[in-house]
């Protein structure tokens, strides 16, 4: 009869050796879960060319510039015709007024109205009407 309770002794401390062995990996597993569901880790945002333009002082001035040069010195400069939309600051925008609807309406411009399409012919292309729109957004009221 010893020799039988020594066994199940043994018996009994090896199931709760096993169960605490169990419970303290069960609390491993849990805190590594929530030390990667907590992870500080920020995504990479990634920006826009306008948003990169409207971060570079260099690349609002250039916009600033094509924009006095050509719009200000011309038609968004002089008081509107009848249904013409010239104010470019306001949240006013009848033609569209993404990033994209800009740079479409300044490549293509507007039919029946002054708006003539610049196409590409700016010095540095794209590039230019890139920042020049971002140079509109650095000047533009906020939105509601």
């Amino acid at each position: 009869m010893i020799g039988y309770q020594n066994q199940s002794k043994i018996e009994d401390m090896l199931r709760l050796s096993s169960l605490t062995t169990i419970i303290r990996l069960s609390g491993f597993v849990g805190l590594l879960l929530v030390l990667t569901a907590c992870s500080t880790e920020e995504e990479e945002v990634t920006l826009t060319l306008v948003e990169s333009y409207l971060l570079d002082d260099e690349a609002l001035e250039r916009g600033r510039q094509i924009y006095e040069g050509s719009c200000a010195s011309y038609c968004h400069g002089d008081e509107p015709e009848p249904g013409e939309d010239i104010e470019l600051f306001d949240c006013q925008w009848k033609y569209g007024g993404t990033n994209e609807d800009i740079f479409r309406i300044v490549t293509s411009g507007i039919p029946d109205t002054r708006m003539v399409g610049f196409g590409n012919n700016f010095p540095e292309g794209q590039n230019d009407l890139w920042k020049l729109i971002a140079f509109i957004r650095s000047e533009q009221q906020i939105c509601e």
